[in-house]
């Protein structure tokens, strides 16, 4: 049932894109709305989430665990991409902010957590991830990256909406999580970018790429998710009745004062105002917060899950090696071809930013595998020389 439910969730994520893409979401956003399928959604995304930190690093420890492909264990982590992916797409209708409901606190603390992992990145120079089987390892640290920028992109559209919030979800954000603080480390770090031999990369669309000595200064999408973040949160008034500006909140905040320069200005006019608010911030001390006597809601998901299964992760670890991850080669090739069936790669094609490369060499390619139409190829010698590692694959597929 589990692969089943993975796979509405990718076929769900593959039309929000398309219907995106083409300005025909609504329909898609109404239906969303009426069978309240958001909290449904997010309660899934935690599930992964938790699976992630339990059971996997279990399961990876365990004498049995000898899967003949690794397949199944990157769909468990795709799951998680889906679902947040799905999110990004569509969270930018306050409709569906508000169909969250009490699960928004959860969502909140999952976006969190994992700019906490952004942060962390940029200053140890690697993701704080899981150790899995050796094949795994370098696509689960690209995947937990990709997936930590899609909550910083859904946390942005929740602050777009901090006029209608909660008390509950402001606090949350602003005194529990301190998230003003941490988007201005954002800011400092920017994970997104990175100096390799001596040239500027960025990410962007999915892929690293070096950035031409004119483009340097310009704003990327994920440099403008923080900045209007930060302006949500700082410039409304309701946040800042509610904000602690105590000497340590003060003090970071000011660090955006050398990031505010003309060019950038330039680019996201709305900045003029949040340069006033700071040097305004500067030179006032602003009162301590209002505290309003109210019961404050707390987020369940996470720890209800994690409750509920104290002490039984590695039955559960034991219990999937058997059920899950024991699959025979027949099982493999039916459910590769289950999965395959998810994408209809003429039409994502149609949405990728850039023409597909060789997996070989790099260069631009025309031509791609004729047997599972996954890989890309710019001539027939790469093909050849790529075949022994790719064949497994292939097979599973075709």
């Amino acid at each position: 049932r589990w692969l089943q439910q993975h796979e509405y969730v990718a076929k769900l994520n593959v039309h929000a894109i398309l219907s995106a893409s083409a300005g025909q979401e609504q329909l898609l956003i109404e239906l969303l709305v009426t069978y309240t399928k958001i909290p449904v959604l997010i309660g899934e995304l935690i599930s992964v989430e938790i699976w992630k930190y339990k059971i996997f690093p279990v399961l990876c420890r365990l004498e049995d665990f000898k899967p003949s492909s690794t397949i199944p264990i990157y769909v468990v982590l795709h799951h998680e991409a889906s679902i947040i992916n799905l999110l990004e797409t569509v969270f930018f209708y306050k409709e569906i902010c508000e169909s969250a409901e009490d699960n928004l606190l959860d969502l909140i603390d999952y976006c969190h957590r994992k700019l906490t992992l952004l942060v962390g990145r940029s200053a140890n120079g690697q993701t704080a991830v899981l150790v899995p089987p050796q094949e795994l390892q370098k696509l689960a640290e690209t995947m937990e990256f990709e997936i930590s920028l899609k909550a910083l992109s859904v946390l942005r559209f929740i602050t777009d909406q901090v006029e209608s919030l909660p008390l509950s979800v402001l606090t949350r954000m602003l005194n529990t999580h301190n998230l003003p603080c941490l988007l201005v480390e954002l800011v400092e770090h920017c994970p997104w970018s990175c100096q390799e031999a001596g040239k500027l990369k960025k990410f962007e669309n999915g892929t690293w790429h070096v950035v031409p000595p004119e483009d340097q200064v310009k704003m990327t999408k994920l440099d403008g998710q923080v900045w209007l973040a930060l302006l949500n949160l700082l410039l409304s008034p309701e946040c800042q009745r509610k904000y602690h500006f105590d000497g340590f909140n003060k003090s970071q905040l000011l660090k955006l004062r050398v990031f505010l320069t003309d060019v950038l200005i330039d680019q996201l006019p709305n900045l003029v105002e949040m340069q006033r608010f700071l040097s305004h911030l500067a030179v006032t001390e602003p009162p301590p917060p209002k505290k309003d006597l109210v019961l404050e809601q707390i987020p369940f998901i996470w720890e209800h899950i994690l409750k509920k299964n104290a002490g039984k992760w590695e039955a559960i670890a034991k219990h999937q090696v058997k059920r899950v991850f024991s699959s025979t080669e027949e099982e493999l090739k039916l459910q590769a071809h289950r999965w395959s069936q998810i994408y209809s790669l003429d039409m994502l094609e149609a949405l990728a930013p850039d023409r597909p490369r060789c997996v070989v060499c790099g260069v631009e390619a025309a031509k791609r595998c004729s047997r599972c139409r996954n890989e890309w190829y710019c001539t027939r010698a790469c093909q050849v020389q790529h075949w022994q590692k790719h064949k497994p694959a292939c097979n599973l597929v075709a």
